[in-house]
């Protein structure tokens, strides 16, 4: 099936592949004997002990996990000059 390179290098896949693969938001991208592979991924968070630390001062501190990147963003952007 032919697919177009947006100016932005977005590719659009026709319907009819991504049937098979609904509720797969990321694919893994490779080249192979000069062909793009293009292979279906779920993406699964990694529980690290430090990790879990992390999650455990969020909780202690009374913060929601769902606040967390609002945070992070604000930290950055005070450090920013």
């Amino acid at each position: 099936m032919l697919c177009r390179i947006s100016p932005k290098n977005q590719i659009t896949l026709p319907r009819e592949l991504l049937r098979e693969f609904q509720g797969r938001d990321y694919v893994d991208a490779r080249l192979e004997d000069g062909r793009i592979i293009l292979e279906p991924m779920i993406v699964r968070p990694v529980e690290t002990r430090q990790l879990a630390e992390i999650r455990d001062r969020v909780r202690d501190a009374g913060l929601e996990e769902s606040a967390v990147p609002a945070l992070v963003e604000e930290a950055r952007r005070a450090g920013r000059p």
